[in-house]
């Protein structure tokens, strides 16, 4: 081979640049935010806090697809409590202030969701209904 004495070398800094952001931040990615849980004191939800952390994402692309492409509208009963399939019926009936719970996570972990390309939150329902 040519170069040889290069590839040692060429790895070291490959190695470097590859693991730089883990040992930069100290292995830490900051402290882990609290987002501003609903008012009113509700305490159950469509699923335990853990999958929602988890799986919020992939449950609300299933209930898209099943209203949207298969018509299916039935609604999701959870301890008696009934939830329509939505995020705006039903994540952000109680979760109802974007900033200060679903921005708070996502942009510690640098997500931009396309959520709010289509639908509203209800303070911008409201707003868009005040410029009327």
């Amino acid at each position: 081979m040519y170069n040889k004495g290069l590839i040692v070398p060429g790895l070291v800094v490959f190695v470097f640049i590859a693991t730089f952001p883990f040992w930069y931040n100290g292995l830490s990615a900051g402290p882990v935010p609290k987002p501003e849980l609903p008012p009113g004191g509700e305490k159950s939800c469509v699923a335990p806090a853990a999958v929602m952390r988890a799986e919020h994402m992939t449950m609300l692309n299933v209930w898209r697809d099943e209203v949207l492409r298969n018509g299916d509208r039935v609604a999701v009963v959870v301890d008696g409590k009934e939830y329509r399939k939505g995020l705006q019926t039903a994540c952000m009936s109680c979760h109802t202030d974007q900033e200060k719970f679903c921005n708070t996570c996502h942009a510690y972990t640098a997500v931009k969701p396309y959520c709010w390309d289509c639908h509203l939150t209800p303070a911008n329902i409201v707003a868009k209904k005040e410029k009327q």
